[in-house]
């Protein structure tokens, strides 16, 4: 924790998929109650995610929380919940990068995200993998204007495959991230989980020294060297653990809540 620290902190960032919750399960009794207690205490809660604002709104009533700024789209999308207003939001022609993208995994499915409505898709998407409506449509014409983000999908491949892709690639003209599943989520040149928080700290008033991070992903990177204090998952990749302050457990172990729970005390 930063020196000039003298209580706990004033604005508290965290993930969501991997961080709050595990895939296809809720917000523990334990991590919700965590939120709560640094809420009262008047800490500001963002949370930052990958996900599209749309998909925040349907997540959030599970925090408890009765409101909270989320940046949204890994920093494209800043946005109000439980309102889902979007506040601000980034775009760029994602045309280049997905026509070499698609020489090399032509069968991957591609979504565009359209703010606060859903996606634009060539083909939906597996079950629970995206939240809100999946209009199959021509991607063409949809990207024929700047778009927030894109999103390249391939089951058949792994996370791994798509690692070495894009470092065989060198994806130039956009911001990318590999998820956990053969994931790639494509966004405007420089922007990022931290990019979208320093807007928010701005408006905020708060220093990013006063900010404490938990993620647990490779779009977490930026965000956890942004924070005055930034504490990754147990089961984060190993290269955000090697630039972590701190570790803290694993999502099945509630780990989110073991570190607010150091600042903003312990559940009765």
């Amino acid at each position: 924790m930063p020196e000039a620290w003298t209580g706990p902190p004033s604005l508290l960032v965290l993930d969501i998929d991997g961080t709050l919750l595990e895939p296809d399960r809720e917000i523990t009794a334990r991590v919700r109650s965590a939120l709560l207690r640094a809420h009262a205490a008047g800490c500001r809660i963002v949370l930052a995610t990958g996900r599209a604002s749309f998909e925040v709104v349907e997540l959030f009533a599970a925090t408890g929380l009765p409101d909270c700024l989320a940046v949204c789209s890994n920093g494209a999308v800043i946005a109000s919940m439980p309102s889902g207003e979007v506040l601000f939001k980034e775009t760029f022609d994602a045309r280049p990068v997905l026509a070499t993208l698609r020489e090399h995994v032509p069968s991957a499915r591609i979504a565009v995200e359209i703010a606060g409505v859903g996606y634009a898709v060539t083909a939906e998407f597996p079950d629970g993998e995206m939240l809100g409506p999946q209009t199959i449509a021509d991607l063409q014409a949809v990207l024929a204007e700047p778009v927030i983000r894109v999103v390249v999908r391939d089951p058949e491949q792994t996370s791994e495959d798509f690692h070495a892709l894009t470092a065989r690639l060198a994806i130039r003209g956009a911001s990318f991230a590999v998820g956990y599943r053969a994931w790639l989520d494509l966004g405007p040149l420089g922007v990022t989980k931290a990019s979208g928080l320093r807007k928010v700290a701005s408006m905020l008033g708060i220093s990013p020294a006063r900010a404490l991070a938990i993620g647990d992903g490779h779009n977490d990177l930026e965000m956890i060297e942004w924070a005055g204090r930034g504490v990754a998952m147990g089961h984060s990749p190993p290269e955000l653990k090697e630039i972590a302050d701190a570790v803290t457990d694993s999502v099945a172990r509630d780990g989110a809540a073991l570190e607010i729970e150091q600042w903003f005390g312990p559940g009765t």
